[in-house]
């Protein structure tokens, strides 16, 4: 099982998140971020890119597609919070949808 994140942890990696488009999920300690493409296929092939990220990584996002956007939340459920595997998923989501 991965630990949830401390609160020096939070500060150090949350803030470049944040300031990239995440925020924070409202009534858990989780992450959220819509992205949006310009087709449903922009958008369904970045989700295929980061579903062989996230099997391999064993770690499986929220997420809800519907056209060309895609909104995704990130906690680990296990560990009740934010952990380390969220904050790599997270990063490489951003590296993928750009």
């Amino acid at each position: 099982m991965t630990d949830r994140l401390t609160e020096p942890q939070r500060t150090e990696v949350l803030d470049p998140l944040l300031r990239s488009g995440w925020k924070m999920a409202e009534g858990r300690d989780a992450i959220h971020r819509t992205y949006t493409f310009r087709s449903f296929i922009e958008a369904f092939g970045w989700m295929t890119r980061c579903a062989f990220w996230a099997e391999k990584w064993n770690h499986h996002p929220e997420w809800f597609n519907v056209y060309s956007r895609v909104d995704v939340t990130l906690s680990t459920h296990d560990a009740g919070g934010l952990t380390e595997r969220d904050i790599r998923l997270a990063g490489k989501m951003d590296s993928l949808a750009e």
